[in-house]
């Protein structure tokens, strides 16, 4: 497998797509560049999700979330983005991506969005 940022996120066979279950990642390492100053943006990024039928790796969202690391763009993109990219990726039941932006002029950011999908009624798994 590739270890050079990518935006290539990679799923495998959700083993227990017959019921519901979250799966949390915690990804304290993330990095960006402020589009107006070009400054590194720090932040810190949870992703919950309920999977469908397919899960996702880490080594490809460890690398997805690296691709970021020299791309200009306001903290409400990037959460939205990455939300998107996941979502399409893995088309899970939920989604939600919560980013915690480090302290930037006295101010720290908090941005979360969620995805569900409007066929699941958040209380059983299956077609």
């Amino acid at each position: 497998m590739n270890t050079r940022p990518s935006k290539d996120l990679q799923t495998f066979a959700n083993p227990a797509s017959d019921r519901d279950y979250e799966i949390t990642f915690d990804c304290p390492e993330f990095t960006c560049l402020c589009p107006l100053t070009g400054q590194p943006d720090f932040a810190r990024f949870e992703i919950h999700y309920v999977p469908h039928e397919f899960c996702l790796e880490l080594k490809s969202l460890k690398l997805y979330l690296w691709s970021y690391r020299d791309v200009g763009a306001f903290h409400e993109a990037v959460t939205n983005s990455i939300l998107d990219d996941l979502v399409a990726a893995c088309r899970p039941r939920m989604c939600e991506v919560v980013g915690d932006w480090f302290v930037r002029g006295g101010i720290t950011t908090r941005v979360r969005a969620t995805h569900i999908d409007p066929a699941w009624d958040g209380a059983t798994a299956g077609d």
